[in-house]
């Protein structure tokens, strides 16, 4: 059901629609109030006419602090987000005034419906409500939903689901993966939609680098395609069986006039249309920092990485005397690598800081489905570049004696340690 509704200006009782349903405002205002109901929220944009809302984006939801439940706001800038928690008589009073900042649209999912608020050009509201047949649960740690049906054509092509539409036993592992990398890329792709920064009224531009077995390129293709985007999507590979197998089932499906696979390296690849979005699921090592480096050399406003192994950092570790006094963090080959796991991705988000992205580190898988369950979510804001941020990092590096493989790819060389620091000029090159 779709409903036009006029601005109520929210300072007192809001309109109902045309249909004598409840008004747009108030459904949204309900839906944010129930304390059980609601699964997450995300504000974003700016309504025509009105003042740039103080934060990019915000998302809201439940969480059980201490045996109570707060609701829980989370405001983006555009380097960082800031959470805080609100409880008891301070929930209505946050969410009204949430609500009268001047965002230009409002996405909010319920464990019954989701329900997309947005302001027309007219200053109309625009409430569209969908019933929602999906799983949702709320929870403290993680939302659970289900975004993709596990008897879409695509999961049984690929043989992650059977002929009944059921995941396999031996695939549920897969099928988590790419659902949860699925569930942040939804909203961040809406935000950076609503803040302007990928044009409508145009195919969506997506590239998947080191695409592989395509797992993640037919799932985001589909995910997206399914939420109204006309969607061109290209699959990069240097890999001719990965390749010939991702054709044969992308023809059985039937999309091939809409995704490709092409022959090529991370580094090397060339695409016709500047991509909107570039995904990279678990490119190994370096990879990663290729796949980072050429989704900036692109200028793509939305990047989500999920690196796997950091190899490089933890081999440089193994020659390094550490500042004191972390020695002990370097003393056990194992605590090492955790180590070089958590100072690779710290480094790698502190460039692309530096090249004008927001960036944001986060869980998007429990560890039971892979260890290697961190993703970088990357949004372009071209915010300049902050001296502390400067410091900090030149700091860093010269204390650990490393060089981060990307930033030899995108900073100055005056950024990069001094001769003889770090990983040598052979295994650069290499």
């Amino acid at each position: 059901m779709q409903a036009e509704v006029d601005p109520a200006g929210h300072q007192g009782t809001p309109t109902a629609d045309a249909v004598g349903e409840v008004g747009a405002w108030e459904a949204i205002h309900a839906a944010l109030l129930d304390r059980t109901g609601l699964v997450r929220a995300v504000a974003s944009g700016r309504r025509r006419g009105l003042d740039q809302p103080p934060y990019q984006r915000l998302e809201l939801r439940y969480v059980d602090l201490k045996g109570q439940r707060h609701l829980q706001l989370t405001e983006y800038d555009e380097r960082q987000a800031h959470t805080r928690n609100f409880v008891g008589t301070e929930v209505p009073e946050a969410v009204d005034k949430l609500l009268a900042l001047p965002y230009g649209t409002w996405h909010v999912e319920t464990t019954s419906e989701t329900l997309r608020l947005r302001y027309t050009k007219k200053g109309k509201e625009l409430l569209h409500r969908q019933a929602d047949s999906r799983e949702q649960t709320t929870g403290h740690d993680r939302v659970k939903q289900r975004v993709l049906d596990p008897a879409a054509p695509f999961l049984i092509e690929l043989g992650i689901s059977d002929h009944q539409g059921r995941v396999k036993p031996s695939r549920q592992a897969k099928y988590k993966q790419i659902e949860e990398f699925c569930k942040l890329l939804e909203p961040a792709l809406e935000e950076a939609i609503s803040a302007g920064r990928i044009a409508t009224g145009r195919p969506l531009q997506v590239v998947d680098l080191g695409c592989g077995n395509a797992y993640l390129t037919l799932a985001a293709h589909h995910l997206l395609t399914a939420a109204g985007h006309d969607v061109r999507t290209t699959g990069v590979d240097h890999n001719p069986t990965a390749r010939k197998r991702n054709t044969r089932v992308v023809t059985a499906l039937g999309w091939q006039d809409q995704l490709r696979f092409v022959d090529a390296t991370i580094q090397a690849a060339e695409l016709d249309v500047r991509p909107d979005v570039v995904l990279a699921l678990h490119a190994c090592d370096t990879a990663t920092d290729d796949a980072l480096a050429r989704a900036v050399q692109w200028e793509a406003p939305l990047v989500l990485a999920a690196p796997c192994c950091h190899h490089d950092i933890q081999k440089q570790l193994k020659s390094v005397t550490p500042p004191a006094p972390y020695s002990l963090m370097t003393r056990y080959g194992i605590v090492r690598e955790r180590f070089a796991d958590v100072l690779t991705d710290s480094l790698r988000a502190a460039v692309l800081r530096q090249v004008g992205y927001r960036v944001e580190v986060v869980q998007f898988v429990d560890s039971q489905h892979t260890p290697r369950n961190l993703l970088l979510r990357a949004a372009r804001t071209n915010a300049p570049v902050t001296a502390d941020l400067e410091s900090d990092y030149a700091e860093l590096i010269a204390e650990w004696q490393v060089s981060p493989r990307l930033a030899e790819l995108l900073l100055p060389a005056a950024d990069t340690p001094p001769a003889g620091a770090g990983r040598p000029a052979s295994e650069v090159d290499a």
